[in-house]
């Protein structure tokens, strides 16, 4: 009967501390830098953990570049004002990230300017903000 009730608190450890492992940090972005991408947005992804955006970017030989701009949850957007359609396919938009530390096209979000000069995340965020709180 003790063997049985060891097993079952096990499990049950194992069932919480399984989504904690799954977490990533932010180590992959490099907290202190900043770029600013100028481009159109190609998709909005509203998901959990973490929602992205993909937005096509114009590299210097005039080439299109699709970079990958890691955001918040939906909850904590939604909190700061985001709705699924706050970016939509083919919106011009200027994103300020903390780039990855391996130099590929992506990075944190800390900021996005619609086409309309909303501006949604706070550019000067402290590093590792995650989502670009609100100002």
């Amino acid at each position: 009967m003790r063997s049985k009730a060891l097993c079952f608190g096990v499990i049950a450890v194992m069932m919480f501390a399984i989504p904690a492992i799954a977490h990533h940090s932010f180590a992959m972005f490099d907290a202190t830098k900043t770029v600013t991408i100028e481009g159109k947005v190609k998709e909005f992804h509203w998901t959990n953990p973490h929602s992205w955006i993909f937005v096509n970017v114009p590299d210097a030989e005039g080439h299109t570049v699709e970079w990958a701009v890691e955001l918040g949850s939906p909850s904590g957007l939604a909190r700061q004002g985001w709705v699924p359609k706050t970016l939509t396919p083919g919106m011009k938009v200027t994103a300020v990230i903390h780039p990855l530390k391996d130099g590929t096209h992506g990075g944190q979000f800390m900021a996005v300017t619609l086409p309309d000069g909303t501006v949604k995340g706070n550019p000067n965020g402290a590093a590792n903000a995650n989502a670009g709180a609100a100002n």
